[in-house]
């Protein structure tokens, strides 16, 4: 296996029309100073070329072959060439890039594959336009879940489980259900589904993070955590059952807790990640917290995946206005875990 840090991150174009491109560039035009790792994207050099040009950055972009990439990258922005249907204007996403920008993801994780690159790194897409070109993936995650097949089997047999992290400097979260509404969330939380997820997640903060005893707290899905079945049972029936399986099996787990009161300063000393049922009980305070420096983690995969919390914000597209802040933090976290650092 190629030495990590000989390799590039593959860095995914993301929605054309958003500001993926924007913070690639500005990313880019930081790397000395914030010292970053190579990087070159997976998508069109023409097209990223012309939105430099929109905003005034100068910034080379250079196809390169993959062995040349890091060589590259200190004097130009590498890119793999991928064609493309279309050049869309900033802030006006259409259905006919859907194909270019799903090509890029599966590019950047065959690149990985073939040990061309250390890491995938995904710029955010727009899944309303993949939804209607027939994207059949709630997201990014469950995706990659898919394509994570194409590496090996799993040794139970079974297909990738991926999990979501958002992952700050003070804080790490992980929604238990994900991309679904809460009424549904409620429905699909399960006692297997918390097991599952907890046991991804401590096995990943010991792999790729190199915690030697992780501490896991599981927060409740009801106010005060129920308040002992007074505002709901969830936490009796569902919760409790799956803390108590983990702590079985040497798991280091602590809950249901009241989530309202499990994000300050002095709560989050006491653990190294908070698993929350539902998707915004977990991306609210991380981000809150650290908006810019907080960062997409996908464990549970035969590869390392990060990428930046934010959206496509078509509104600031092409302005110069998008801080490449989180994309900047996922590089370096992708190169970290990677050991490409």
């Amino acid at each position: 296996m190629a030495d990590a840090r000989a390799l590039p991150l593959a860095l995914t174009m993301g929605e054309p029309a958003g500001v993926g491109p924007d913070v690639t560039l500005a990313a880019w035009m930081r790397r000395q100073a914030d010292r970053l790792p190579a990087f070159h994207v997976v998508g069109d050099a023409a097209f990223l070329r012309r939105r430099a040009a929109l905003l005034g950055f100068d910034v080379p972009v250079h196809e390169e072959p993959a062995q040349e990439k890091i060589a590259a990258f200190a004097t130009g922005h590498p890119a793999a060439h991928l064609r493309r249907s279309g050049l869309p204007e900033p802030g006006r996403p259409t259905i006919g890039d859907a194909a270019a920008v799903i090509a890029s993801i599966e590019a950047a994780v065959e690149e990985v594959r073939l040990g061309r690159g250390a890491a995938v790194v995904t710029n955010p897409i727009h899944k309303h336009a993949l939804y209607d070109a027939g994207f059949t993936h709630p997201g990014h995650t469950e995706f990659l879940g898919d394509l994570a097949g194409r590496f090996a089997v799993p040794a139970d047999g079974g297909a990738w489980r991926p999990v979501m992290m958002l992952a700050g400097p003070d804080l790490r979260t992980v929604p238990i259900t994900v991309h679904v509404s809460l009424a549904r969330a409620v429905e699909d939380l399960s006692t297997d589904l918390i097991v599952e997820t907890a046991r991804i997640v401590e096995a990943d903060l010991r792999r790729r993070f190199g915690l030697v005893a992780p501490r896991l707290v599981v927060a409740g899905l009801n106010p005060h955590a129920g308040e002992d079945g007074a505002m709901g049972r969830e936490e009796i029936e569902v919760m409790r059952p799956a803390i108590e399986r983990l702590r079985t099996e040497g798991i280091d787990v602590r809950g249901p807790l009241p989530a309202d009161t499990l994000f300050h300063a002095r709560a989050r000393a006491a653990y190294d990640v908070a698993l929350c049922p539902t998707h915004d009980q977990a991306l609210i305070p991380v981000k809150t917290l650290a908006f810019d420096e907080t960062v997409n983690v996908t464990l549970g995969l035969p590869f390392v995946r990060t990428s930046p919390d934010h959206g496509t914000a078509f509104d600031i597209a092409g302005t110069g206005k998008a801080h490449p802040g989180s994309l900047i933090a996922a590089l370096k976290m992708a190169a970290s875990m990677s050991g490409a650092a």
